[in-house]
């Protein structure tokens, strides 16, 4: 992620936080939730507001939530009451402790290029078939938009890419938000 994205959220926490909890995911998170077993260990990737974080912990989930903001993190903490822990997705060093990895609106914000290393890290803080949710803006478009930086998928290289990086894609659909009227790609897939 970029300087600009990450001051972005500095800048913004507040604001994005209060915003972000009146989005409703529900159906999303539970597609995910239903290929995860009973009290499984969540990484929440990006966190933000700490929103679904709060959700799986109170369905029983054990749910560590990251994000790379420190004031975010200061959101989330606020939200969940659980601790988050800063940390960039570039210096993710879990190895093999998770169930499953939540990326809901969060991997959107690293550049294309270095999206294969950030998704080898993701692999490998899952436990083998492991469960991984991440969604992005659907397109092609890839640069800085709204004060943040973007990348977009379509169906078709989401799918690809996850498949290179050692991913068995599992389910995959497209929605539109209905809170912003913008169109997402979503896939959930299984660690080899």
């Amino acid at each position: 992620m970029d300087t600009d994205t990450l001051e972005f959220y500095e800048t913004n926490a507040e604001a994005y936080a209060a915003e972000s909890l009146t989005h409703d995911v529900l159906d999303i998170r539970g597609r995910f939730i239903a290929r995860l077993p009973k009290g499984a260990r969540i990484l929440d990737l990006g966190c933000g507001s700490g929103r679904d974080s709060f959700a799986f912990s109170r369905l029983g989930f054990e749910t560590v939530p990251v994000d790379g903001s420190e004031n975010m993190c200061r959101e989330a903490e606020r939200y969940t009451g659980l601790p988050v822990r800063h940390v960039r997705f570039s210096e993710l060093d879990y190895r093999e402790e998770f169930d499953g990895v939540w990326a809901c609106a969060s991997l959107l914000h690293v550049p294309s290029a270095e999206l294969p290393i950030v998704l080898n890290m993701v692999r490998q803080a899952l436990r083998t078939g492991g469960i991984f949710f991440c969604c992005f803006k659907e397109g092609t478009f890839e640069g800085e938009r709204d004060g943040r930086y973007y990348t977009d998928m379509t169906s078709v290289r989401l799918k690809e890419m996850l498949e290179n990086c050692g991913f068995s894609v599992i389910d995959q659909w497209e929605n539109t938000a209905f809170e912003t009227g913008t169109r997402w790609v979503n896939a959930v897939s299984r660690r080899l």
